[in-house]
């Protein structure tokens, strides 16, 4: 489901009409025209697209059964049970297949080239059926290879959606608290570990596994006396060495997956930030502290090396001496008659291959790790809930008026250190309401709380007497609107920015909102009007710029109740009073919140409510403050004192 058909609104024409820069805008994408020489061939090849199904994901707050289930591999694998079925049969046929050809060598030994059995033609049957069995289980792999790709990339498609998914799910805490490149690197190098593991380390498990038990009863069945010491001596100092290797590599993958984690955010920060970072000079300590990032990744990888530098060569050595001491058994033996040339030769051909399964696993070991690693960070992922958590009781917030209540509402981001206390204060339905007050008194954390971004540790937050909390969220969203202090513009062009609120918003909608905010200037200005492609985050508008399209944003959304987030901090004089003008069509008819260090701002609000401590100060009309002489007239004759209007910029 594009981006185009719920935000490009308007437009009419075939596919290719209107410039190409339009229906790239429309779409949601950056400037991607098609050469007028290409026109033609892009026609024909559209024309024999296969056509595909609209997409069915939907969002819901609230997971389902299947996404409640505990992430393990075996439930990522069971959606897909014919894909595994289909994997298993394979590769249990590609073993029997691959481990024909010793049993073929002591037929043909013992029927075809041994002393009155001399047989030209059970020799050329033996080596015919051993070609044919090597082709078998070539083209088996083959199969295999397929079967497991498509299972993997059917698997990391689901996974990646439901990562995805659950992020959208989670609170802002969440993010507040976890690093950027740390959450990057869930979605990228974890889940590309385990798409590695699904693919081959899975399916090399298997096989080689199946491999040592089909070896080990064959060996067996050759010769129980070579077999019973073979398991006596080989197979308990290996399986001592593996359980060692098991836990120090476990240990070594696991510290490896959250120091790429910590690479990744520091490397995520350091781009975010590079100008910040050349306007203060900052590359060499940058620099430095990257180095100190990567290095200790490095020395996790170290870690993880010389472990697999220990039990690889340790395995290869315990099977080179097994063989050389079965080696003395089996010759023994055959010269006391108790076993024939032909079975031992075919015993240590097995032999051989009992080893080399095992040489192919601590090869995959380090993926099998890997993976663990990244499905252990994957699923503590998953397993984080929200703070802020729809009910399952939860009903739709029908079409509200707009009465906001806080009843005796306290608040801390950290429960030990309250940032709000008790705090009761209702917004009549249409008002505008300014919070003001110093830095940090928890003006942005009313409002935060009237939008249910956080859940209150005390009291309760009421919408027209509705506890904001016993309904859904979309319902409850749906109908409020905020514009941040640093709004935030997506990678698509200034028509999918301004429609981003509303799906099927109509051309004549925009221009109107671009109207009432002031923007049409900027239209002008730009080369190719609302169609203009957004770089990353806006960074190519000014500060002011963006926030007027933050505030069209709002406009077109049309919210019941809208929260501006000190929305007028980052203009000029010019574009304030442009913006002015645009929020009093903004507020009209609607609840509103103002936080506001600006007075001009509060001054165009019903009332007034003073913050400080963590309480509500003062309320009231601007003239009623004024008159009682308390907090907001000290804070208005400081505003006055230092020039008005020019003032409180250089304040803000």
């Amino acid at each position: 489901m594009g981006w185009g058909g719920g935000w490009g609104g308007g437009g009419g024409g075939g596919m290719f009409a209107g410039s190409a820069s339009a229906q790239s805008g429309r779409a949601g994408l950056p400037f991607g025209g098609i050469p007028s020489e290409l026109m033609d061939e892009a026609t024909r090849l559209l024309a024999s697209e296969e056509k595909r199904a609209p997409s069915s994901l939907a969002f819901r707050q609230r997971p389902t059964e299947r996404e409640r289930r505990r992430l393990t591999l075996p439930s990522v694998l069971a959606v897909y049970p014919k894909w595994v079925v289909a994997g298993s049969l394979l590769v249990i046929a590609i073993s029997f297949t691959l481990q024909s050809g010793p049993l073929l060598t002591e037929f043909a030994i013992a029927h075809g080239m041994e002393r009155g059995h001399h047989s030209l033609a059970v020799v050329a049957a033996c080596a015919l059926a051993y070609l044919a069995f090597a082709l078998a289980s070539a083209l088996l792999q083959r199969l295999q290879v397929n079967v497991t790709g498509r299972l993997a990339s059917r698997v990391m498609h689901d996974l990646r959606i439901r990562v995805f998914t659950h992020f959208q799910r989670l609170s802002l805490d969440f993010f507040t608290e976890e690093k950027a490149g740390v959450l990057m690197s869930r979605m990228t190098s974890d889940i590309e570990n385990l798409q590695q593991f699904v693919q081959d380390g899975v399916s090399q498990f298997a096989l080689q596994g199946l491999t040592m038990v089909v070896i080990t009863a064959v060996l067996f069945a050759l010769n129980v006396t070579l077999a019973t010491w073979t398991v006596l001596l080989v197979v308990p100092i290996l399986l001592l060495l593996t359980i060692w290797f098991h836990r120090a590599s476990e240990r070594g993958y696991l510290l490896s997956r959250d120091r790429i984690a910590v690479v990744l955010a520091d490397l995520s920060e350091s781009l975010y930030g590079i100008r910040v970072v050349a306007a203060h000079n900052r590359q060499r300590r940058n620099i430095r502290n990257h180095w100190h990032v990567v290095g200790a990744y490095r020395d996790a990888n170290l870690y993880t090396a010389r472990v697999n530098a220990v039990y690889g060569p340790a395995t290869t050595m315990i099977g080179i001496l097994g063989q050389a001491l079965l080696l003395g058994i089996g010759g023994h033996m055959v010269l006391s008659h108790q076993l024939n040339v032909a079975t031992l030769i075919a015993f240590f051909l097995y032999l051989n291959r009992f080893f080399s399964p095992i040489q192919l696993l601590v090869q995959q070991y380090s993926t099998l790790q890997q993976g663990r690693a990244s499905i252990t960070r994957l699923r503590g992922l998953i397993e984080t809930a929200p703070q802020v958590d729809e009910r399952e009781d939860a009903t739709t917030l029908p079409t509200i008026e707009g009465r906001i209540t806080f009843e005796d509402v306290s608040f801390g981001y950290n429960p030990a250190a309250p940032v709000l206390r008790h705090v009761d204060l209702e917004i009549a339905p249409g008002e505008s309401v300014a919070f003001v007050g110093p830095t940090g008194a928890g003006k942005s954390t009313l409002a935060k709380l009237a939008n249910r971004f956080y859940d209150p540790t005390e009291g309760r937050v009421l919408l027209d007497g509705v506890d904001i909390r016993t309904v859904t969220l979309h319902s409850l969203r749906s109908q409020l609107g905020v514009v941040p202090q640093e709004p935030f513009l997506f990678a698509g062009s200034i028509r999918t920015n301004l429609a981003f609120g509303r799906t099927g918003t109509s051309d004549d909608e925009i221009e109107n909102a671009i109207d009432v905010v002031g923007l049409r200037e900027l239209v002008r200005r730009l080369p190719e009007g609302i169609d203009t492609p957004v770089h990353e985050r806006g960074q190519t508008l000014s500060a002011g710029e963006r926030q007027q399209l933050a505030l069209a944003r709002a406009f077109l959304a049309r919210p019941r109740v809208l929260i501006l987030d000190e929305a007028t901090s980052s203009l000029d004089l010019r574009s304030e009073t442009v913006i002015e003008r645009a929020l009093d069509r903004l507020l009209e008819g609607r609840t509103a919140i103002l936080i506001a260090h600006r007075l001009t701002t509060a001054q165009r609000a019903n009332r007034i409510v003073v913050i400080d401590h963590g309480g509500v100060v003062e309320v009231g009309t601007p003239g009623e403050l004024l008159a009682a002489n308390g907090a907001y007239a000290s804070m208005y004759a400081a505003w006055l004192a230092s020039g008005g209007r020019d003032a409180s910029r250089a304040n803000t």
